[in-house]
């Protein structure tokens, strides 16, 4: 006879793969979702992966600004019709990952409503099957078109830093993230982290607060510590990896990136 609750207990505790669908949250702007998920997709491509990020940001779009590219289409042609998302496909470079570009400078799409929402939702999942590796650069916050596309990735990775705010906006992505997913686990990243005892008081406390208001414990998967470098490549439209590749910063995205590629343990 199988023991439920011996193999429960070893399913909770081996560590776990992103799956190949990944979204990347944040409860609120500026923890450095967006500059993050271009180093992530940067991370991923040159591990050997075919790499795809989508700038699914529907109210403030700037992927392809942080690159320094011209897209020449974007999510707004397709809510249109004018193009399918296989269509809206911009390479970024050789040797680099694929974008589908957010419209940047508009919020044309910040309204988008629930039906054009699940088929935007359905197109990129169809859209992700030609990719090892696809990352959608979701909006800050809990708005209902994030959950909606959050929730159908593979897994979400959820963007905190040591800032009270992070903590409590980030605990409110996920319990309404639960509320659509009830078996919903996010994985954790520390970004822009001061120091390693800081990222971990941090994530112990928003740990804490999932698990006792919850019921379950988000993983841990990587702390990216603070880096004068990133703000260098931002503001030279550069990525990190490829200016900097000795960088804190793009070791820890490194880790981070083989982290979920390999398993992150689940305590």
């Amino acid at each position: 006879m199988t023991n439920f609750a011996t193999d429960a207990s070893l399913a909770l505790s081996a560590p776990r793969q992103a799956g190949p669908l990944l979204a990347i949250a944040s409860g609120k702007g500026g923890v450095g979702k967006t500059t993050l998920a271009i180093a992530m997709a940067h991370a991923f491509a040159r591990r050997g992966q075919r790499s795809l990020l989508v700038d699914a940001d529907l109210g403030m779009a700037n992927v392809d600004v942080q690159l320094g590219v011209s897209a020449a289409s974007d999510l707004a042609s397709v809510v249109a019709g004018d193009l399918s998302l296989a269509e809206a496909v911009n390479s970024v470079g050789e040797g680099s990952f694929d974008l589908i570009a957010g419209p940047s400078g508009s919020a044309a799409l910040a309204g988008l409503d629930l039906e054009n929402v699940n088929r935007l939702a359905a197109g990129v999942t169809a859209a992700s099957m030609a990719y090892d590796r696809t990352l959608i650069d979701l909006a800050a916050g809990a708005e209902r078109s994030t959950i909606r596309l959050a929730a159908a990735a593979d897994d979400v990775l959820i963007v905190i830093n040591d800032e009270p705010t992070s903590l409590t906006d980030a605990y409110a992505f996920v319990k309404t993230l639960r509320m659509r997913d009830e078996g919903a686990c996010p994985f954790v990243v520390v970004n822009n982290a001061p120091d390693p005892a800081a990222a971990h008081h941090a994530y112990l406390g928003f740990a804490k607060t999932c698990e006792s208001f919850l019921g379950f414990r988000p993983p841990l998967a990587g702390i990216v510590r603070r880096d004068p470098y990133v703000p260098q490549a931002i503001r030279a439209q550069v990525m990190l990896e490829s200016r900097y590749p000795a960088s804190d910063a793009a070791s820890d995205i490194a880790k981070l990136v083989r982290a979920l590629e390999h398993g992150v343990a689940v305590k």
